[in-house]
């Protein structure tokens, strides 16, 4: 049986969460509420410096258990039973954040764990070098439904703009990822296709991560009770039953300008996934240069966080990758950990 990492992404609004919350109900696996420390966790690695040394895992662990940018409290595991699984694991930055992860199977009795953020689709480069064993789910939506539905959301603060380049990268990052990735580690499925046969799906989804289909999957209501806050009230549709009545409804949601603008952007992408277009008529010129605009501010953005990310790993403080599973030690070329002895360091030793 399998013990990769598996990281649901995609565009937010696209349907991640009830993937999350499918793969949740499976006997095997446990995918938390979203997190929020993984990346920012890696772009401070220098601060919090080599991870070989016990003191350093020790305050990393310290950090991601009780800074309030995290959501450590949500994975309701013990603080201090954190703290020294770190402390007594493998010297790595990935393997302090895949040990909170693990806890968190272990509260279910599950030996396989996953996370879930839309953005992550953008950031593989630094999830694979933090679990280089990692399998990703790509889950694909009508552009124009995303678009509409993150209008909606009260914590998005952006323009329709903003919106429609959101889409528009994931695509792209999508269209990478599936030619520069091995084929066990990348899987692309669209949420039209999920909602209209879950069973036949999550089948095919299943054989791509070496699991067994377990019909528990198709019906993920009862894992909504344990794996979606209570405040994130705009995920109310992951406590029913999997409905396709939110497909195709940005006929009604969008404005038709927003309608025009988002078909001739995203008109060569859409096509690509299988999407039909209406046939709206053009946008206007206004409605063009701002999107343009939006779309080199954002490129230019990503282009100076690569740009950082590059200069960092030139001046690492130590090991990045982590060493919980088997294919992660054996990567390293490390024997795998003894399951009596899990916990110990099979790393050289660094004086703490």
């Amino acid at each position: 049986m399998s013990d990769r990492p598996v990281f649901v992404v995609g565009c937010p609004r696209s349907g991640t969460t009830m993937l999350q919350l499918m793969l949740h109900s499976h006997p095997r696996m446990a995918v938390p509420p979203e997190t929020r420390y993984v990346v920012p966790v890696y772009q401070r690695r220098r601060e919090f410096g080599d991870m070989r040394l016990a003191q350093r895992r020790a305050a990393l662990a310290e950090w991601i258990a009780t800074d309030r940018t995290t959501k450590f409290k949500e994975l309701k595991i013990d603080k201090d039973e954190f703290v020294r699984e770190c402390v007594e694991g493998p010297g790595s930055l990935g393997s302090v954040i895949g040990t909170t992860f693990r806890m968190y199977a272990a509260r279910f009795g599950k030996p396989r764990w996953g996370d879930k953020r839309p953005s992550y689709v953008k950031q593989v480069d630094i999830l694979r070098r933090l679990f280089p064993d990692a399998q990703f789910v790509h889950l694909i939506r009508d552009g124009r439904d995303c678009v509409s539905s993150l209008k909606e959301m009260p914590w998005y603060t952006h323009s329709s703009y903003h919106a429609i380049s959101t889409w528009a990268e994931a695509m792209d990052a999508g269209v990478k990822l599936r030619r520069t990735l091995p084929a066990d580690s990348y899987y692309e499925l669209r949420y039209e296709d999920l909602t209209d046969d879950p069973s036949t799906e999550l089948k095919k989804l299943c054989l791509f991560l070496e699991e067994d289909f377990d019909p528990a999957m198709v019906s993920p209501r009862e894992a909504a009770q344990v794996a979606v806050p209570v405040h994130k009230v705009w995920h109310s549709n992951t406590h029913s039953d999997v409905l396709r009545t939110r497909v195709g409804s940005w006929t009604g949601r969008l404005e038709p300008w927003e309608i025009s603008l988002a078909e001739q952007a995203l008109g060569d992408r859409l096509v690509a996934n299988g999407y039909e277009l209406s046939g709206a008529p053009a946008p206007s010129k206004e409605h063009i240069a701002t999107l343009q605009r939006v779309m080199q501010k954002r490129k230019a953005a990503r282009s100076r966080k690569r740009l950082r990310d590059r200069f960092q790993r030139l001046r690492e403080p130590g090991p990045v990758a982590a060493l919980l599973t088997s294919r992660q030690r054996a990567l390293a070329g490390l024997s795998p950990l003894p399951a009596e002895s899990r916990h110990e360091e099979t790393q050289p030793s660094v004086p703490a």
